[in-house]
């Protein structure tokens, strides 16, 4: 079963691209299973395998039956994720439509490929199939994280999982980890650079408020890596996660009104307001971020350099470098150090981290210096970076002391596996559940046929 839920998220995104459209294929296909309103086909279990063969880096031989039992699982949980009414953003699922779509033209070269391997009629079919997918996969995490969002450990909990497991002889080894501090300088644009880019802005708008296709523009001129596949549309509401900047400009504006150039972290943006819907409003939007001239960055790296150089010869040390140089507002109050993001902790398994960051940090001692490099985070922002290895912890059999957090974790995560179980238990009684063929003889781990 572990396996097999490596692996659900993946099939739940990819499920329905086999054939042509779900009606086609109930003419043509075995129902497997019924969970509430949501139907399992006998081709998804067959596609569900294969996928898992192909990915896997061993063969494996997963049974129908367990495989089944994964898929009822996340349609039990969607089923009641809209009877206790779970509310998922557009902004979000859109989003991931457009990163999604990004990814398979990535892999295939051509989105009319992807449109054709996928048996769609056009690009739209095929971005309403992935609409649906995600907002059922975004249905599915909501309502689980809402039944665990009280599950909390306390320490002597921790302790009893963790002598559980050295009572066992189960502990597990990590691997080496480090703690990490950094220096970031950002290269800023020049004072022109960003006239220059508000300038192109009020250019454009001039000529969408003559008569041009907004969503023409956006396709030409727009930094956003979505526009491309949506010509900038985004549909939102007051309660969705976007920049609030963004959400005064588009609840500013009448139907048709095109906004003056405004500033977020992203850089600089205008947007026509499409349709107003009540309190849903669609919008297009154009994002041009300022140049940073060469000179610019080089600057930055210089400095920087310079910085690390200092630190080295003992002029200054890495945290009074940080208070005095960096740019980072994340780190900086934090005397530089990283946090991980998937633990919360500032421990970073060595042989987790991306292949760049891993080539940086693989052969450092403690108290070693990265080299100055060159990162653009997310939202375009361009800096040189230095980071510290300030601790290095070799790879070990696990230890309450040492690795107390990481114990936290596994406690927390088994507890509300439990918490899952149980709701399991409950719902599926409470719940149409119908089984066909050969799956009526499975011996499930929850009670299914009731």
């Amino acid at each position: 079963m572990k396996f097999v839920k490596k692996y659900h998220a993946l099939w739940l995104c990819l499920l329905g691209f086999y054939a042509v459209n779900a009606q086609e294929r109930i003419k043509i296909d075995g129902v497997a299973a019924v969970v509430g309103e949501n139907i399992i086909l006998e081709s998804d279990i067959v596609k569900y395998k294969q996928e898992i063969a192909s990915r896997a880096e061993e063969e494996v031989d997963i049974p129908d039956c367990e495989i089944i039992e994964d898929v009822m699982s996340q349609k039990l949980l969607a089923h009641h994720a809209v009877i206790d009414s779970i509310v998922v953003s557009d902004v979000e699922i859109a989003g991931n439509v457009e990163r999604t779509l990004e990814h398979f033209k990535s892999q295939i070269g051509d989105m009319d490929k992807v449109v054709a391997l996928y048996g769609f009629d056009d690009l739209e079919d095929l971005r309403g199939e992935l609409t649906r997918i995600q907002r059922e996969n975004a249905l599915i995490s909501k309502e689980r994280e809402a039944i665990v969002a009280d599950v909390v450990v306390t320490p002597e909990e921790i302790r009893y999982f963790y002598k559980d497991l050295k009572d066992k002889g189960d502990l597990p080894n990590f691997g080496v980890e480090v703690e990490l501090s950094q220096i970031a300088m950002k290269a800023e644009p020049t004072e022109e650079n960003v006239q220059a880019t508000i300038d192109q802005l009020n250019k454009i708008k001039k000529d969408i408020e003559g008569g041009f296709s907004m969503r023409l523009k956006a396709i030409l001129y727009s930094e956003d890596p979505s526009v491309a596949q949506n010509g900038g549309k985004i549909t939102l509401t007051r309660e969705s996660e976007l920049v609030k900047e963004f959400k005064e400009a588009a609840f500013s504006l009448e139907e048709g009104e095109v906004s003056e150039p405004f500033k977020t972290v992203y850089g600089y943006h205008i947007l026509q307001v499409d349709k107003i819907k009540g309190q849903q409003r669609d919008v297009r939007h154009i994002l041009i971020q300022p140049k940073i001239d060469e000179a610019k960055l080089s600057a930055a790296k210089e400095k920087l350099e310079s910085v690390r150089a200092e630190i080295i010869a003992g002029d200054i040390s890495f945290e009074e470098a940080v208070t005095k140089y960096s740019d980072d507002e994340d780190t900086r109050l934090n005397k530089g150090v990283l946090v991980n993001p998937n633990t919360g902790d500032s421990k970073f398994e060595l042989n987790k981290m991306g292949a760049d960051f891993f080539k940086r940090i693989d052969g450092l001692k403690e108290g070693e210096l990265t080299d100055v490099y060159f990162e653009e985070s997310r939202e375009g922002v361009k800096m040189y970076k230095l980071n510290l290895v300030k601790n290095k912890i070799e790879a070990h059999e696990a230890d309450l002391a040492k690795d107390y957090v990481k114990f936290q974790q596994l406690a927390l995560q088994k507890k509300k596996q439990e918490v899952l179980e149980k709701w399991y238990d409950t719902k599926i009684k409470d719940t149409y559940v119908k089984l066909n063929g050969k799956f009526k003889d499975c011996d499930f781990k929850y009670q299914w046929i009731h």
